[in-house]
């Protein structure tokens, strides 16, 4: 900022002053603008429409970088605006509402003198008033558990004391509330155990890593009747979602890792106005073979949403006994071979199946939300013609073009799939694409790759017994923290087996 006190009385000084300034103005404009661009084109990769990433989460980092770029330049010009002035160009932000649920401490600020120049006192006509969000870092407590014992002095009929209350760890130093927040750090928030025991240790808590893995092994043994109950709850369903997801464990006896898969079965029908609530439950499977959602999905019968992995087709099998199982295929994988193709170079065949497809989408657009009536109804009428348009299209191109190249395969894949893919025309509790499934499998994956791997396959079964509870808490906007306290305090305090479905995340949500 210039101070005119200190400005010099050569006019030649003053103009050469007024142009460096001017030009170091329009150098913070030229990197604001570099920078947005950087920004938009990084959403744009992440979150765009057109956007295959199956994991948006890998921009975060840059992202974050971008904007603290931004924000550091913003505050520079804050810092050479006039006194009393905005920068030219303010920073956005996006302060929203805070929640009211928070305690409000309130701090008057008084002027130094409540007395007018005129010598009266001064009464109060109104005020300003701002709320800004502050933060008490985690901190731990004591709770002192206090059993008096009491005596008669008149006879000898012993002591009577409260019996001690029940603990998830007998004789140990945590409350549920710790075990819990052990489990949403390292299941929720992706802290692996070691470095939940460094931030701990910060605040003079000495917890050897074992020791929270213990909590977390008891822990996962007392939910795991409450997961049963959750996965029998979906099966019951007639229409769920299906994908599976690598799983790296442990194997000390080869001294490397092994493949393992979690399996996870999802439901939701908000889409499509449904009554049950959303919900999913991982599986660990040492394999990906299609046994293993054979054996998942044992009881379920119904229309199940999946990619076009081959081991399904065992679920579909004409010799196969059990429940009839309809597959609805995914419309998105379809589109992601012909968007692959269009990230080569110009590719007007694969282009134009990308427009008929996103055509579709559009349509479902419009519907989400209405009944499976409205729905099935909207997707005959408008989406119909569109399918057609698309076989058509399809059976064109893929008699002229070579079965190997990049665009024959993409078709023949659309091809293959085309009876699944073409199921929710019949249907209208049937979606477009797999993504509801893909998206619960995503903090799976982030907590892989912070973890590295599982050290067992005991290990992986609790990793998917703790992570459905939690991820099902999300899906029905509850706390996975409140829940998973109150979920082990009813278990330790005896919680009736008959009654397990009441601590169903769903309840939960229904009870708050």
């Amino acid at each position: 900022m210039l101070n005119p006190a200190n400005l010099p009385d050569d006019i030649a000084v003053l103009k050469a002053m007024l142009v460096a300034s001017e030009a170091r103005n329009l150098r913070k404009d030229d990197r604001i603008e570099r920078l947005e661009k950087l920004v938009a084109a990084f959403r744009q990769a992440a979150f765009g429409r057109k956007s295959e990433k199956a994991e948006p989460g890998q921009f975060e980092l840059a992202l974050e970088d971008l904007e603290t770029a931004i924000a550091a330049i913003h505050a520079e010009e804050e810092a050479d605006a006039p006194s009393g002035k905005r920068a030219a160009k303010s920073r956005a932000a996006n302060r929203g509402a805070l929640p009211g649920h928070l305690p409000r401490i309130e701090e008057v600020i008084e002027p130094d003198s409540l007395l007018c120049a005129c010598g009266n006192g001064l009464h109060c006509i109104g005020e300003d008033r701002c709320e800004r969000l502050d933060v008490i870092p985690a901190q731990f407590r004591v709770i002192v558990t206090r059993r008096p014992k009491y005596a008669c002095r008149a006879c000898t009929d012993g002591i009577n004391q409260a019996p001690a209350p029940a603990r998830l760890i007998p004789g140990g130093l945590p409350t549920e509330a710790t075990v819990a927040h052990v489990l949403v750090s390292k299941y929720a928030d992706h802290l692996p155990l070691y470095r939940q025991a460094q931030i701990y240790s910060r605040q003079g808590v000495d917890l050897d890593r074992s020791t929270l893995a213990d909590w977390v092994g008891r822990a996962a043994f007392e939910l795991r009747p409450v997961f049963d109950a959750m996965i029998a709850n979906l099966k019951k369903s007639t229409k769920l979602f299906m994908d599976e997801t690598r799983a790296p464990v442990l194997d000390p006896g080869a001294r490397k890792t092994k493949t393992g898969y979690f399996w996870a079965l999802a439901r939701d029908d908000r889409p499509w106005n449904g009554t049950a609530p959303p919900g999913v439950a991982f599986t660990y499977a040492p394999g990906r073979g299609g046994q293993h959602a054979e054996h998942i999905l044992q009881g379920f019968t119904g229309i199940l949403q999946v990619d076009g992995y081959a081991g399904y087709n065992r679920l579909i099998a004409p010799d196969r006994i059990g429940p009839e199982i309809r597959l609805a295929y995914c419309w998105a994988h379809a589109r992601r071979k012909l968007f692959e193709i269009t990230r080569a170079g110009p590719a007007p065949i694969a282009e134009e199946g990308l427009r008929r497809i996103a055509d579709l989408y559009k349509i479902e657009g419009d519907i989400r939300g209405s009944d499976p009536a409205v729905r099935l109804a909207a997707r005959q009428l408008r989406s119909g013609p569109v399918v057609a348009d698309i076989e058509a299209w399809l059976n064109n191109h893929r008699s002229r073009v070579a079965a190997k190249s990049p665009l024959g395969e993409a078709l023949n894949y659309i091809a293959k799939y085309w009876a699944g893919l073409s199921l929710f025309l019949d249907d209208g509790r049937v979606e477009l694409d797999n993504n509801t499934v893909e998206r619960t499998i995503r903090p799976i994956a982030l907590n892989r790759k912070n973890a590295l791997f599982a050290g067992h396959d005991a290990g992986a079964q609790n990793w998917a017994v703790i992570a459905s509870l939690i991820e099902t808490c999300k899906l029905c906007s509850v706390d996975p923290h409140a829940y998973l306290t109150n979920t082990l305090k009813a278990i330790v305090n005896g919680h009736k087996q008959s009654q397990i479905d009441d601590l169903l995340p769903w309840n939960y949500a229904v009870k708050v």
